[in-house]
């Protein structure tokens, strides 16, 4: 099978796509957009921002807390004033009522964070902090050495050692994380949350992913057969375009719906109750967010990649046209993923609130923080304008390209389409 007139044809294939624009962009830029993704998400989970964190540490040995103090001032963000340290003595009766006092101040950023380390800290090496944002890991790690060194001073001292005593050396210092909320006492945080935060991520991520695609591919099907001539005999463009991506878009939210009932009966009742290392913070309220958030992500979404179901007359070209798209999905997923060293910094809280990255961002920070209301108003705000801008766009786009055949339009070509009057 293997001859002349066959080498002619692969020729001709390789020479075509070899030597076309979208394999040499593709070949370039998909290893750059790889390296570039994983050098932004080691960013954003290493991000500590300019914020200036205002700790409270307290003790019960006056003895010990001179010893914090002394070993916190050897240290460069100590000195550098990155990190403000206030250091008290109480016994736990008082700290308790400390933690009420000062509630307001830890809900309002004037104290980023309570450490206590209590007695039995020197047996457990548990040490418990409080906070409105109480799984810092960055914060964490910059101060698990210099307290585990301050405890193994003070556990050693004038002692020799025993089998016990090297057990104790080897075991890791570990922070019992408590989040301080407005509307609730005062608990220990679990992993569960940060299981859901994973969780709300990566299904916004695969939905928009796995539905915008299906629905490009049939707006190229559609356009390929003449299918769509046929519909547009009976209703127009912007009728057809909409009652698409409407329809889809219930249909995605139900199916969130159904997964998420499993989550719904976890934190409304009490007959499967969850390990207190996994226990789950979360309302019915912020499921209702998620899947009115979800809804609002699909129209959006969905309007775009109808528009670039219609410009293209193949899934090939399709697919690289859809790459802008793409992206602006991927990176507030790698956002979201990467939050869980802070989720209180800088990067994240704009993240949250800026158009597109708020639709992903925003319902992974809220099931791991509590998150201001004037927060959540403006993502809701941005949100719906950001669709409101986008969806006629696309209307647009989708009116003129649905019914273009013939020679691939450039993107110049179609932002004049915009311009058009109908």
């Amino acid at each position: 099978m293997f001859n002349k007139r066959t080498l002619a044809v692969m020729k001709r294939e390789l020479k075509n796509r070899l030597l076309s624009r979208t394999f040499i962009l593709m070949t370039l830029l998909i290893p750059l957009f790889i390296f570039g993704i994983l050098a932004f998400q080691t960013y954003v989970m290493t991000y500590e921002g300019n914020e200036k964190t205002n700790l409270v540490l307290v003790t019960e040995q006056k003895s010990l807390t001179e010893k914090v103090n002394s070993e916190f001032d050897s240290l460069s963000f100590v000195k550098t004033g990155q990190i403000s340290v206030l250091y008290k003595t109480m016994d736990s009766i008082s700290f308790s009522r400390y933690l009420d006092e000062n509630k307001k101040s830890i809900l309002e950023d004037q104290i980023s964070g309570v450490i206590y380390i209590p007695n039995n800290s020197l047996i457990n090496k548990k040490i418990e902090y409080y906070s409105k944002n109480p799984k810092n890991n960055l914060l964490f790690e910059k101060l698990k050495a210099p307290l585990n060194n301050v405890l193994l001073q003070v556990y050693f001292a004038n002692k020799k050692l025993t089998a016990d005593e090297i057990s104790y050396v080897r075991e890791k210092l570990d922070f019992n994380e408590f989040r301080v909320s407005t509307d609730k006492k005062i608990e220990e945080e679990g992993m569960g949350n940060t299981i859901v935060s994973f969780l709300f991520s990566f299904l916004l991520y695969f939905s928009l992913i796995f539905t915008g695609t299906m629905m490009m591919r049939a707006v190229v099907e559609e356009k390929n057969n003449k299918i769509v001539e046929v519909l547009l005999s009976s209703v127009n463009s912007n009728e057809l375009m909409t009652g698409k991506i409407i329809g889809t878009s219930i249909t995605g939210v139900l199916q969130m719906a159904i997964w998420m009932l499993p989550l719904m009966v976890v934190i409304s009742t009490s007959y499967f109750a969850l390990p207190p290392e996994y226990s789950i913070t979360l309302s019915m309220g912020q499921i209702l967010y998620f899947l009115f958030n979800f809804f609002i992500a699909l129209i959006t979404f969905m309007g775009m990649f109808a528009s670039v179901g219609a410009i293209f007359d193949n899934d090939q070209d399709a697919q690289s046209g859809v790459w802008p798209l793409m992206i602006i999905i991927m990176i507030p997923f790698f956002i979201a993923m990467g939050m869980q060293g802070n989720p209180d910094n800088n990067l994240v809280k704009v993240g949250s609130m800026f158009p597109f990255a708020s639709l992903i961002i925003m319902p992974a920070r809220m099931s791991l923080i509590d998150v201001p209301l004037w927060q959540m108003l403006i993502s809701i705000i941005v949100n719906i304008a950001t669709l409101l801008i986008i969806f006629p766009i696309s209307g647009k786009i989708y009116r003129v390209g649905i019914l273009m055949t013939g020679k691939k339009p450039k993107w110049g070509e179609v932002v004049k389409w915009l311009k058009y009057k109908y």
